[in-house]
Parts: structure tokens; sequence; C-alpha cells
């Protein structure tokens, strides 16, 4: 895009901005440091820039500046150096906003209790900083949204703060593509999509993104780039969906949907493997699509795909419930007054992150039904405080041994962690349930015995 395009005093404050983040002069600012906006301010702050963490969580930003990391699979030297080279610091106080040039919002957009968006974390964001910001500043958010949100809650509420957006302030939509505990991917090799409200909010979004990222997508509008991720997601919790389901019937016919799904994935073109599970988890899959699906309403479109893989994906506890009930029915027992071992309370392998597991619905499931739930995860020693959980905080991570294993009546492999043995808990469980195909490398005669795929 051509600064042709652009007013003079655009181009200016562009191009001044623009100077700030070549020359490494610019101080970068992300608000919110969960698990997206802690990997992008140390992408910052390892790029050479001064980057100050946002948050109100205060637990968080004083780990920050000691050095200490609060997530599993970034290191603490990581945070230590960072904060050591004077290049990251971390604060509550909001009132900094002022002194930064760049804002980078990473809060969260969950659903409410009617699978409703809640922009609540969003919008009181923007409120606690439009006090303090100034002109010359870039404003990103990467909050996963619907079509629109940019421009409704951002750019409405910073022009009636009395500020021209696209000469005064840039505004730009970039979503977060975060995938927890993957080595393949860094924070910063990993293309980065870019929408800007204007031409010139478009021109400050990839210079503040190029600086750290191997590559920037540009897209014509805050919309495209707000819809895309959505695409993303919703493209995956289709596919998930409809696996779910050929593992319902494969279930039914006897079938190993696991063994199809290997046999599938050795053509070379048109297919691409997706895996079942006991539900979805993580903040992007569970709630994304039902952000467009929300949105679509407004335009009189009912995105029936959409809700359909949604309803799929939602019922898979129940379904995991119930092959619970027959793996106890072959012991001559019942989901009543059983001990059941949950293993796994993170939402996919390898990680601590918890938010939206379905092993949370399997605990709620379970216990309604009168078994005696236990979990054991590594890496989720105490159950952490939530909205959605609150009665299981400080709950515990029972011990990894045969006296306490071998006292359930069935184990329920949820989320299955490469750093725990296969092979230890089926010599010490008397039955195992498995969501995650975790128990295929065990010989033949123990699968028969003693496992029952769900």
């Amino acid at each position: 895009m051509s600064s042709s395009s652009l007013s003079n005093t655009a181009v200016q404050s562009c191009s001044d901005f623009n100077s700030k983040i070549q020359d490494k002069s610019a101080t970068i600012s992300v608000v919110g440091l969960g698990y997206v906006g802690l990997p992008l301010a140390l992408a910052y702050s390892g790029g050479g820039y001064n980057t100050v963490g946002f948050d109100i969580d205060e637990l968080k930003t004083t780990a920050i500046n000691s050095g200490k990391s609060y997530i599993k699979h970034i290191a603490a030297d990581t945070i230590a150096t960072g904060v050591a080279s004077g290049k990251l610091a971390a604060t509550t106080d909001f009132k900094q906003i002022r002194e930064v040039d760049a804002v980078i919002l990473c809060v969260p957009t969950p659903l409410d209790e009617h699978f409703e968006p809640d922009l609540s974390y969003v919008v009181s964001t923007i409120e606690a900083i439009l006090p303090h910001l100034r002109p010359g500043q870039t404003i990103s958010l990467e909050s996963t949204t619907y079509p629109g949100t940019t421009e409704e809650e951002l750019v409405s509420r910073i022009q009636k703060a009395g500020f021209e957006v696209g000469t005064d302030i840039f505004v730009v939509y970039s979503p977060e593509r975060e995938d927890p505990g993957n080595p393949e991917f860094a924070a910063t090799n990993i293309p980065k999509v870019v929408g800007g409200h204007t031409p010139a909010c478009l021109e400050a979004g990839k210079a503040l993104y190029g600086s750290v990222f191997d590559q920037v997508v540009p897209v014509s509008s805050t919309k495209v780039a707000e819809l895309t991720k959505l695409l993303e997601n919703i493209y995956r919790s289709v596919n998930i969906g409809l696996v779910n389901e050929l593992k319902v019937v494969a279930d039914e016919m006897g079938i190993d949907i696991w063994e199809v799904i290997q046999a599938a994935s050795t053509k070379p073109f048109g297919f691409k493997a997706f895996y079942p599970g006991p539900g979805l988890g993580g903040h992007c899959i569970p709630i994304d699509p039902f952000y467009l699906t929300w949105k679509a309403r407004e335009f009189g479109v009912h995105t029936r795909f959409i809700e359909l893989a949604g309803e799929i994906n939602r019922a898979m506890p129940t379904h995991v419930v119930r092959r619970c009930a027959d793996a106890l029915n072959e012991q001559k027992k019942s989901v009543n007054g059983s001990k059941i071992l949950l293993i796994g309370l993170a939402y996919k392998p390898n990680v601590d992150d918890d938010r939206e597991s379905p092993s949370y619905e399997l605990l709620e499931r379970l216990t309604a039904q009168g078994a005696s739930v236990s979990y054991h995860d590594p890496y989720v020693p105490v159950i952490r405080p939530s909205r959605e959980h609150s009665h299981w905080a400080g709950t515990p991570s029972v011990d990894w041994n045969q006296e306490t294993i071998a006292d359930f009546d069935l184990v329920l492999i949820s989320t299955w962690h490469e750093c725990l043995d296969i092979n230890e808990l089926a010599s010490w469980s008397n039955y195992i349930v498995d969501t995650r195909n975790a128990t295929a490398s065990l010989p033949e005669e123990i699968r028969k015995t003693k496992v029952l795929k769900a």
C-alpha cells in the first residue's frame, strides 16, 4: 500500500511510529500475560525492544519481575534474561500506558452461560487504558472475537475520547496463533495476519509485527483478520466433530477408529488426520465457533454446520461416561460407589493449560453419578481457582505409584502426557478406559483384557 493513499498527517505520524520500530527505540506493551501474552512479550524483549507487560493479576507481574515462570513450557531463564537486560518488566499500573508506543491486547474472550460472546475483558481493558492513550500510539487486539469487534468496541471508544483513528492513533487486529507446548513453533515463526482500520493503521501494524515475526500477512480490514481466526478454529472444530462422530459409530461396529485414521493418513492428498477425544479443550476450539454463530444471527443466517459440530463435540463426555459404565459393568460394578482415577487434567498433552478442559466435565458427570473421582496430572499438581470450576479449587493430584493406582476400580485416560509410563499404569490398574489411544503400545493380551477404548 503506497503512502500516497494516506493523508499527510497520517503519513507523518505513521512514519514516526515506523522509525521508532526500526531503530528499536519504541516501547512495546502487552496487556494480558497468559498463554498468548507472555510469549509475545518475551518475543519483543528478546528482539531488543523495551517491553512492559500489564496484567491485573499481581501474582503474574511479581513472578515476571522476579524472573520466574508460571507457565510450564516457558522457561524461567528466558524471563530472567529479559528482566536482567532491562528490556522486560511487568506492572499492574495502567497509568504507564502513556509511556509506551504500542499496546497489544491479549485478554480472554470467553462465552457466557448462554454460549454468547463475553467481551467484558476486552471492554474493561479498553476502558482502563483509554484515559492514558496519547497520539502516535498503535493499538492491536489479538483476542479471538467476531467480525466487527475491533470497529465496534475499540475504534468507537477511541474516537469518542477525541482521537482520530488512522491519524492520531492506529488500530489493528492481529489474531493470536499460539500452540502451547509445540516445540516446532515459537511465537515468531508462525505467519502473522494483520488487518488495519485504515491504510495508515495497516502500515503501522505491519511495522509493529514485522519487527519480530518472520512473516506478516496483511489483509484488507480488521473484519477479514477477525474472520480468518474464526475460520482456522471452525475448520478444526468441524473436523474433530466429524471424527468424534465416526468414533461413536466405530465403537458400535467393533472397529478401532485409531487404526482407521492411521490407514487413511497414508493417502498423500486430500486427507488430513484429526483425532477423537473426550471433548474439546483449550481457549479456542470450544469457544471461537460460537462467536461467528452469534454474529451470523444478526444477519439472519443459521450456521447449522458449525452448530452441529459443536453439539457432537459437547456430547463426547456423555459417550465417555457411558464407556466408563460399560467397563465397570464388565467387573460387575456400577459407577455409583466406584473409585475412578482420571489421568490428565490439562486439555492437551505435555502442557499445564487446563482451560476449558473436558476433564472437568468428566469429573462433574462421574461425581454426579455417585463415583468417587480423583485425578493425576504432573503438570497440574493442584486445581487452580476458576470461574467455571471453583468448587474443585485446591484439589490435589494423587500420587503416581502402585499402591495408589491399584486402589481405584477404574482408570480413565482423558489426557496422556509423555512423561507418564503406560506400562506402569497398565500393570498397576484394574481396568483402563482410554480416550487418547495411549494404550496402543501395550501387548494385545493386556489390551483385550483390561482396556476399553472410548
